[in-house]
């Protein structure tokens, strides 16, 4: 699969320095484009926020370019955790241009004039926009972020330029921007663009808008970053002229969020206490989980146990109340929902649950954020998804993992069972192997060879 033009077809040359010059005697420059970034509370925004940190703090001049404020506390309802931009280096400048938002506005008392007189004619407008472009609803966000990046490196230039996705207009725009001002950038996929890495389904076949771009960014980036081999491999396999330019940075915890939590084995005189932190969605196997937990209360070390769910639930309001619903036909069975909490409160809410639930959706191409936050704790970690998962690899060599050999509710409820057997047991010595293991991602170990990588690609090309 390939497509697009060739290299540096009708695209103008970069303003700014000529590419020889070098860039000793001031920090490199790097854009970062991540849409989701503070105070967004999606699950990839961690990324995002680490990264920008990281460089910041390893000397780099950093500049994020994301979305609007308003887009995450009016569009996408209750999207927002205010918590988050206070914990943004204070180096990183942070830049939210202004943003199209026509496909995600519902309240006709602010359309404009166009669209309020000719509803009909507008839709086709934008959808022929989007049919002649890149097929994503987040395309409103690219007029706006490349005004903003060209104002910018016009002032002084950018070094280099890393996008994360999704959405993946992102990376279009890294390309576009790449290529005209003739500096590398990076790809970050956090997630897999042309299939669907919980379904393991192909999105966008050959032949596409969508693949046809995929196909150009993947040929030209300096580099592309994955978050676990198995999406690395899919990807080799597929683009395999780009497969030498492709490698994982992991995701891993910060210790500013999570701390380090001296040994506190649970109380003997009361029930255990089991937990789940992170946004519900439809797509856990909760049908599964909250079956295996019935199962298990059967057994006299959960007769009294309770289990509860820490988050929001879903990412948008609309999946809200079927959660809910569903979480709240288990209240007999000691099953909770605590409500959503703040970043900043993580370590307290760690610090009252005894035995952590890592319930994700199936496909061997999901990891997880929450799982090294999870291993940071230092508890034990019940297993509810599929066994072959990425983030099992994460897993194997915690000691304090609980965990079938398939996803069924006998099999969990089990695995509840050794848990509950595992944190009345579990000792000092046990508790130091685990967080041993965790250290080996927090961020600073995921992100310090990337960006050495990322130093030494920039001051190679500025010889």
């Amino acid at each position: 699969m390939d497509g697009g033009p060739a290299v540096g077809d009708g695209l103008p040359d970069r303003a700014g320095a000529d590419p020889g010059v070098p860039t000793s005697g001031r920090p490199l420059r790097v854009l970062y484009l991540s849409f989701f970034f503070p105070p967004s509370r999606a699950s990839g925004v961690f990324r995002g926020r680490a990264t920008a940190n990281h460089f910041a703090q390893a000397g780099w001049d950093v500049t994020v370019i994301t979305a609007p404020r308003e887009f995450f506390s009016y569009y996408l309802d209750k999207a927002s955790d205010p918590t988050l931009e206070a914990t943004v280096d204070p180096r990183v400048r942070v830049e939210r241009p202004p943003m199209n938002t026509y496909h995600w506005e519902t309240d006709v008392r602010r359309f404009g004039r166009l669209r309020k007189n000719f509803p009909v004619v507008t839709d086709r407008f934008y959808r022929r926009v989007l049919s002649s472009f890149l097929p994503e609803h987040y395309v409103g966000w690219i007029p706006g972020l490349l005004a903003r990046a060209f104002k910018l490196h016009t002032k002084q230039r950018f070094d280099l330029v890393v996008a994360t996705g999704n959405p993946f207009v992102s990376f279009a725009a890294a390309w576009a921007l790449g290529k005209t001002w003739r500096v590398p950038y990076v790809v970050d996929y956090r997630d897999a663009w042309t299939f669907n890495q919980f379904t393991e389904e192909i999105r966008f076949g050959e032949g596409t808008k969508t693949a046809a771009w995929e196909a150009r960014v993947l040929r030209d980036a300096a580099e592309i970053v994955f978050v676990n081999d198995g999406m690395r491999q899919w990807y080799a396999e597929r683009y395999p002229n780009a497969a030498d330019r492709m490698t994982v940075v992991p995701n891993g915890w910060e210790p500013e969020f999570v701390g380090r939590p001296a040994f506190s084995p649970p109380d003997p005189d009361r029930p255990l206490r089991f937990g789940y932190l992170g946004t519900v969605t439809p797509y856990l196997p909760l049908d599964v989980l909250f079956d295996g937990w019935r199962r298990a209360r059967e057994h006299p070390l959960l007769a009294d146990a309770e289990f509860n769910i820490h988050g929001h639930l879903g990412f948008f309001p609309e999946s809200a109340a079927a959660l809910r619903e569903q979480i709240e036909q288990h209240a007999d069975a000691g099953v909770h929902y605590r409500g959503a909490f703040g970043k900043a409160e993580a370590a307290g809410v760690y610090a009252q649950t005894d035995v952590l639930v890592f319930c994700v959706p199936g496909a061997k191409y999901v990891t997880s954020g929450k799982v090294f936050e999870y291993m940071a704790s230092g508890k034990p970690v019940v297993s509810v998804h599929k066994p072959d998962i990425a983030a099992a690899e994460v897993l194997r060599d915690y000691p304090l993992w609980y965990a079938g050999e398939q996803l069924d509710a006998e099999t969990v409820a089990q695995s509840f069972i050794a848990a509950a057997e595992g944190a009345r047991k579990c000792d000092e010595t046990q508790y130091r192997a685990a967080l041993a293991h965790a250290d080996n991602y927090t961020r600073s170990a995921t992100l310090s060879p990337w960006e050495a990588r990322m130093r030494a690609l920039v001051e190679e090309r500025s010889r």
